[in-house]
């Protein structure tokens, strides 16, 4: 049986719901540490390819000062995804540059934060084949969780 593309589980709808009822700098803010949480998947094989850090680096950038400029975000995502498309084999590695590219692209659009962790929740899966479905399944309960704690906090 081939393996599905992303990661696929029954937190996939709870995640999103409560996602889009998120604040967009949050929602922002959580993918990017969805993002980051797997990027050793990517830095591991390619120490010398900043492209997926500097994706996150700069949605996180975007979060602490609200400055905006589209043509950035674009080139910056669309780095990210290029360090994925360059990837032949390690499907990790391409999961956590995609979440990357998806992190930064929630700077524009926040449904893109879906897409980051979902990205995430399929380098976890990949990164794990004798355990795949209990790590991607804790990975999706601990990004549903955390998502929870950053809305908390910024209520508080």
């Amino acid at each position: 049986m081939a393996r599905k593309i992303l990661a696929v589980t029954a937190m996939d709808k709870p995640i999103a719901d409560l996602a889009r009822m998120t604040d967009h700098t949050i929602v922002a803010l959580w993918a990017s540490d969805c993002a980051e949480r797997v990027l050793p998947c990517f830095e591991r094989k390619y120490p010398e390819d900043t492209r997926p850090r500097k994706a996150i680096e700069a949605c996180r950038e975007w979060v602490r000062t609200g400055v905006f400029r589209m043509a950035d975000v674009r080139s910056i995502s669309l780095a990210a995804h290029a360090a994925a498309r360059e990837i032949q084999e390690d499907t990790a590695a391409r999961s956590a540059a995609r979440a990357a590219g998806q992190a930064i692209a929630t700077a524009h659009v926040p449904a893109h934060a879906i897409a980051a962790a979902i990205y995430a929740a399929t380098a976890v899966r990949d990164a794990s084949p004798a355990d795949a479905d209990s790590a991607t399944a804790r990975e999706r309960d601990w990004q549903y969780q955390h998502l929870l704690r950053l809305r908390e906090t910024a209520v508080s």
